[in-house]
């Protein structure tokens, strides 16, 4: 499995020249790390003095932020292996009508799966950039530059992931499917990029000397 390999293994196979792990996996890797960031930032709040205040919310924010992290490791893997099913229907034998059709059928299937995996994933990074909004105004001040970069992972694990989305729907046939799927994908571009801004500016006005 792709996660269990080092970072150093990862990267390499990233590097080669198989078509997976690709875009896909690294959106979802991104999201583990927005994730692992972001319970970072809550361990640092929780029992220092001067937040004792936020001290439930940075628990229940670490508590989630764990269980994102370990739904985007799993989705690591899952994103290459939905790409590898609708690969192996294109190899699937066409010498007859009949083959071709349950070739057709099977190759749409996949990709609607295929388009479905990522989509989820992009859906999960946006729900964390609440979790980490929360985190980045209400957490250690020593750690909100940590914030902020698990915004921005968290922001290209949705906007890497709706690229996976859209380029599995241009391949499909059911247009309902595929304009129901490409306009969440464009709302939730939008409101992606405008949290990570409104955050972003925030802090930075905040650090600015």
């Amino acid at each position: 499995m792709l996660v269990d390999l080092t970072v150093k293994d990862f990267l390499d196979k990233v590097a080669g020249s198989d078509p997976v792990p690709g875009g896909g996996s690294v959106a979802a890797l991104n999201g583990a790390i927005a994730s692992a960031l972001a319970a970072m930032v809550a361990s640092l709040t929780i029992g220092k003095k001067g937040y004792e205040t936020h001290e439930e919310l940075m628990r229940h924010i670490f508590d989630i932020a764990v269980q994102s992290k370990n739904v985007f490791v799993e989705d690591i893997d899952r994103d290459s292996e939905a790409y590898d099913s609708v690969f192996a229907c294109f190899k699937m034998p066409k010498a007859s009508d009949e083959e071709k059709a349950a070739r057709s059928t099977a190759i749409q299937e996949a990709t609607k799966f295929a388009a479905l995996i990522p989509m989820q994933v992009a859906r999960n990074a946006y729900e964390l950039m609440n979790i980490i909004m929360d985190v980045a105004r209400l957490g250690n001040r020593n750690a909100v530059t940590d914030a902020c970069v698990a915004m921005m992972a968290a922001r290209s694990a949705v906007l890497g992931a709706l690229m996976n989305v859209r380029i599995n729907l241009a391949s499909l046939k059911d247009k309902e499917f595929v304009s129901k799927l490409q306009n969440e994908a464009d709302a939730l571009e939008q409101h992606a990029c405008e949290k990570e801004k409104e955050l972003l500016d925030e802090i930075n006005l905040e650090l600015k000397v």
